[in-house]
């Protein structure tokens, strides 16, 4: 059980981990823990790009949970980092079908956080025979309005921060920041786009808590990971069509689904979660009313490990 300190299970090891190769360009890092006669479990990890840590494996019972987690393309430990060719969302959605074959599992659970939330629904939607659930948190659709948000509406919140931001950018090509950004952090040259992938981590990680957190130096794997292909996606829209992932909720609103949102989220505001739980028939919504975007704020990821404990019982959220 999760112990005094924290909300979440003690610190787990993989029992398994190895590399995929899933074509002749990207090898997928992927790890397995808990209990291997357990019940499936699939971790999606945010970003696009953000990669995987070991505190993803602690939202999960590993008596009673076969957790599955693995570095999306071009993220964490798969390879190569940061590439974005050969990098969609319907590739992403075939990766998690080949894990799928590859251990053995008929269904499973699926859980994911901001961009973990929004593959996983589109994951579930086209193959909701492969799923017995979700657990979804910081909610993404992905919509226009949504990444405009993201790159503009900070400003409201966080002028000094957007201002940081914008400052990377010449004036005259202000006009698009995401274009700007897009081709500097695919700039072959590291000191092109090494300060822009930087300056879009830091953009990103110092609104993720509510409250303020001590900052880490750069983390230039993290950082070319999250700048490359979050710019790379969002420049395409995810590649999906606008609110398609509300448009084709028919596909899986007869299963289970809770949904964890921070009220505070400046990143993904309450609105998509909200659009998504109006979709979703019989889905549970928990407003958690002091915390932000970040999955180890203390409520956040005491809802989620909640979540999985309740899925234990009856595979329901009732």
């Amino acid at each position: 059980m999760p112990d005094s300190l924290s909300p979440l299970f003690p610190p787990v090891q993989p029992r398994r981990h190895g590399m995929l190769a899933v074509d002749p360009l990207h090898t997928i890092y992927w790890e397995e823990c808990g209990n291997p006669d357990g019940v499936p479990v699939l971790f999606l990890h945010g970003g696009p790009g953000g990669g995987l840590s070991p505190q993803h494996r602690r939202f999960f019972d590993p008596q009673h949970y076969r957790v599955i987690l693995f570095d999306q393309r071009g993220a964490g430990k798969s390879t190569p980092l940061g590439e974005c060719r050969g990098n969609t969302t319907q590739l992403l959605i075939a990766d998690i079908e080949t894990l799928r074959v590859q251990f053995g599992v008929e269904q499973w659970l699926v859980f994911g956080g901001s961009w973990g939330s929004t593959l996983a629904l589109a994951y579930g939607q086209a193959h909701p025979q492969a799923c017995l659930g979700f657990i979804l948190r910081g909610i993404f659709l992905c919509t226009s309005a949504e990444v405009d948000w993201f790159l503009h509406g900070m400003r409201w919140f966080y002028p000094e921060l957007y201002e940081d931001f914008v400052a990377h950018i010449p004036l005259e090509e202000r006009g698009d920041l995401l274009a700007a950004y897009t081709r500097r952090s695919l700039d072959p040259d590291p000191a092109i786009h090494l300060p822009a992938v930087r300056a879009w981590s830091r953009f990103e990680g110092r609104r993720v808590y509510l409250l303020p957190q001590p900052e880490e130096g750069p983390d230039d794997t993290h950082d070319l990971g999250l700048g490359r292909l979050e710019s790379h996606y969002m420049s395409k829209q995810g590649f999906l069509a606008e609110d398609q992932l509300i448009r084709d909720m028919d596909r899986i609103a007869h299963l289970p689904a809770l949904i964890v949102q921070g009220r505070y989220d400046v990143i993904c505001p309450p609105l998509s979660a909200y659009r998504l739980h109006q979709a979703w028939p019989g889905s549970l919504l928990k407003m958690i009313p002091d915390a932000g975007h970040g999955v180890l704020e203390t409520g956040i990821a005491a809802a989620l490990v909640a979540a999985t404990e309740r899925f234990k019982r009856g595979r329901r959220f009732e």
